[in-house]
């Protein structure tokens, strides 16, 4: 296995292993249960998102797509311009 991708947290991890999924891909979040006893603190490195090898490039590329995906026209509001809300 590789780790392809460091989440910001265990939400944003879960949210990338359910992307990857729907796309064939299967992920693992190490660090997952060691992030907890930091409470509100990042993980500060303790997540890794990690996808086996023969997957590991076509996850990249996924995930890569994923953080550069812009809002729908008309989905924003017209005050923030650009900014996508979740």
């Amino acid at each position: 296995m590789q780790r392809i991708y460091e989440p910001q947290d265990v939400m944003e991890g879960e949210l990338l292993i359910s992307m990857l999924a729907s796309e064939g891909v299967e992920a693992h979040l190490a660090g997952r249960h060691l992030a907890g006893a930091l409470g509100e603190l990042h993980a500060c490195g303790l997540l890794g998102l990690m996808v086996e090898n023969v997957d590991a490039e076509r996850a990249q590329a996924l995930i890569a797509a994923y953080n550069a995906a812009l809002p729908m026209p008309g989905d924003e509001p017209e005050n923030i311009q650009g900014t996508l809300l979740c």
